[in-house]
């Protein structure tokens, strides 16, 4: 029996904002919904987004971290190509001047004493979400012969057009941001922000199928590898 995609019904929000925080306990708030925007509150590891950067990025990183500093972390976000135009926020233990200058000159937008509940990170990112949903500009990921325009969710292998329907380009965009990593079912559904339901685990092997086909009718069916009772990887030299 074929499998089919389920379908979203109702008007729902059209843009999915990411509220990224170091914060295990905070990324389990209640996502927020205002006019025609969602956002969405997730956790960031060490290793970055586990997710899709949707339009604009909005990440609340720790001073103190288990495995790392805040300060490393903001580092290796400012040299994460996804995260180069998130507004970043350091919370703080205590305010302290040396430890505010030390956070902008790492890469930090702003600071916060925290720590910080639900409504005092809505308030932050709130109030500078109208002004810089002005200024998003398009992305382009070049990665060898593949490229992806982000914003126009397409996507071209040495220059002819791969043929994807949205989830497949999502899938496609995700695994180019995690290249040479093998990611399971799971971690694809979460990362295009479908977790919650368990209808979308089966229709991974649709996507995959999907996304497959259009890399080979572009010439690039090398890409996409199975890696049988693990999940699927990108190979991107």
């Amino acid at each position: 029996m074929a499998l089919t995609e389920p379908e979203f019904t109702g008007s729902g929000p059209m843009d999915r904002i990411s509220i990224f925080t170091t914060d295990a306990a905070a990324a389990r708030f209640a996502e927020f919904t205002q006019g025609e925007a969602v956002f969405v509150f997730r956790h960031l590891p060490p290793e970055g987004p586990m997710a899709l950067v949707d339009g604009q990025a909005w990440v609340f990183v720790d001073w103190v971290m288990d495995s790392l500093s805040g300060l490393e972390m903001v580092r290796r976000l400012r040299a994460d190509q996804r995260m180069q135009d998130a507004h970043i926020t350091m919370v703080l233990e205590e305010d302290d001047p040396e430890d505010r200058r030390r956070a902008l000159k790492a890469g930090a937008d702003d600071y916060a004493v925290g720590p910080l509940d639900r409504q005092a990170m809505l308030d932050r990112v709130l109030a500078l979400f109208a002004q810089r949903a002005c200024a998003r500009r398009v992305q382009i990921m070049e990665l060898g012969d593949l490229q992806i325009n982000v914003a126009g969710e397409q996507a071209r292998w040495q220059g002819d057009l791969v043929c994807l329907r949205p989830n497949e380009f999502r899938v496609l965009r995700f695994m180019a941001e995690n290249p040479n990593r093998v990611l399971t079912r799971q971690e694809l559904i979460e990362a295009l922000g479908k977790d919650g339901d368990p209808d979308y685990l089966r229709t991974v092997d649709v996507w995959i199928k999907r996304l497959r086909q259009g890399l080979r009718q572009a010439g690039a069916g090398h890409l996409l590898r199975t890696v049988h009772g693990r999940g699927y990887v990108l190979d991107l030299i």
